[in-house]
């Protein structure tokens, strides 16, 4: 197993308990991105965020929040409660399922060999589960910007920032940042960030994050950067027109893509590109039956998350183990964006379902009058829900609001059961309660 992250623990771990003979390798820390480096400390920082913004929607409503602020070091430390214990457990937990723990960087030297430092190990499988990196940015600079793993570990918030590129990471960050006292810049080439989301319910979202202090410039590209005296020169052109901004960093969130360029894949006959190793739809190499690969490493259809990988891991596993071709159920897998409040989404777009011909009854909720936003003073909440008519089945789901990330699942399981939204709403939830107002959703 190359990358001891969620997808590389799980399908070691599966073959192990097979009785297989099982080594994994990473050059980092084991543990992988999402719960080191990305989704798992992120979301401990944002509570931080969260606590500051639930506050102010209180202001004269029974809460004080004059004196509130974030003490960024402390958040930090709190951050690296959960993180520095992550490679130890992780570690620990292979060694006692009987997996070989290996640390180093592994490259291909053959078919079926690879070499980490000086020795060469060979094996009759591997599966390749080597998480991503920040995509390389060609502009006069670009060796100033610092990567979401950086961001994470700043001793202190500086003023200004800008978060060049409008997706995931600069989202999360910036509604972090301005919650944290900064004033923070998303900075998108093209009109419409967050593409992959509803664009009315993001929208939404950036109104939202205006009012928190959120600038976002739409339709701008960065040309060069430049260190001054006072933190960054930042060169852009937006909407053609060149400009120049100070900063006092500028933070890459600027997508990611598969890291696998050190692996030496040529020598071992894998055909690879810039989304990933071309695997068949059971996640095996089309060109070497030997190799195996999940999550970011896979040129597949999974979407790039966490549970994604990790399923993607165990089927991958399951199909070295048994010599067959099982193809991972992508049916209803939820993503959301945790902004403040998060945005999510399941399913098709509503475009994409017309594209497909299917005849989608829209149903659209403005829910920041409900009473559970309500009761939080919360004034930005929308969902969106397409329904086939003919079969009375969701196809896609859309929700902006404070914990829709739990509502949204429950979407994503009525879609992976084949669920009507008659069915769904014959669900007696607890009340009140943010799940309750699911029948009204529908």
């Amino acid at each position: 197993m190359i990358g001891a992250g969620m997808a590389g623990v799980a399908a070691a771990n599966k073959c192990a308990a097979a009785g297989w003979r099982v080594a994994i390798v990473d050059a980092l820390p084991y543990g992988g991105t999402c719960a080191l480096r990305g989704c798992d400390p992120k979301k401990i920082l944002r509570r931080g965020a969260e606590i500051i913004d639930s506050a102010r929607l209180m202001r004269g409503k029974g809460i004080d929040d004059a004196d509130l602020s974030i003490n960024w070091a402390d958040l930090i430390k709190h951050k690296h409660g959960f993180t520095d214990t992550v490679p130890r457990k992780t570690e620990d937990g292979l060694a006692r399922n009987g997996v070989d723990t290996l640390h180093g960087r592994a490259r291909f030297t053959g078919a079926n060999s690879i070499a980490i430092g000086g020795t060469t190990y060979e094996a009759a499988h591997f599966l390749i589960a080597a998480g991503a990196r920040p995509r390389p940015l060609d502009f006069p600079g670009d060796e100033h910007l610092v990567d979401s793993t950086g961001f994470m570990e700043l001793p202190e918030l500086p003023e200004r920032i800008l978060f060049v590129g409008g997706g995931f990471i600069s989202f999360e960050f910036a509604h972090i940042a301005a919650r944290a006292g900064s004033t923070p810049v998303i900075l998108d080439r093209g009109p419409r960030p967050l593409k992959t989301f509803d664009p009315d319910l993001v929208e939404l979202l950036i109104s939202r994050g205006a009012d928190a202090g959120i600038e976002l410039w739409r339709s701008t590209t960065v040309t060069a950067i430049e260190k001054s005296d006072t933190g960054f020169k930042v060169s852009i052109e937006r909407s053609g027109q060149p400009e120049t901004a100070q900063f006092d960093l500028v933070v890459h969130g600027a997508g990611r893509i598969p890291d696998l360029a050190g692996l030496d894949l040529d020598a071992a006959g894998v055909e690879w590109d810039e989304r990933g190793v071309r695997v068949a739809a059971h996640l095996q190499s089309t060109t070497n039956p030997a190799v195996y690969a999940a999550g970011d490493s896979a040129n597949s259809p999974g979407m790039p998350l966490t549970p994604v990988a990790v399923f993607e891991g165990k089927v991958a596993a399951s199909n070295m183990l048994k010599a067959t071709t099982t193809i991972p159920d992508y049916t209803g897998v939820p993503t959301a964006v945790f902004t403040i409040p998060e945005l999510t989404r399941v399913g098709m777009l509503e475009q994409e379902a017309r594209d497909q011909g299917i005849d989608i009854d829209v149903r659209y909720h403005d829910t920041s009058g409900w009473y559970s936003n309500y009761r939080i003073g919360e004034t930005a909440a929308a969902t969106k829900i397409l329904i086939d008519r003919s079969t009375d089945r969701i196809v896609g789901g859309h929700l902006l609001g404070p914990e829709y990330g739990e509502v949204i699942n429950f979407v994503g399981l009525a879609m992976k059961l084949q669920l009507t939204t008659r069915q769904l709403r014959s669900m007696t939830a607890a009340y009140p309660t943010v799940g309750s107002d699911l029948g009204s959703i529908l």
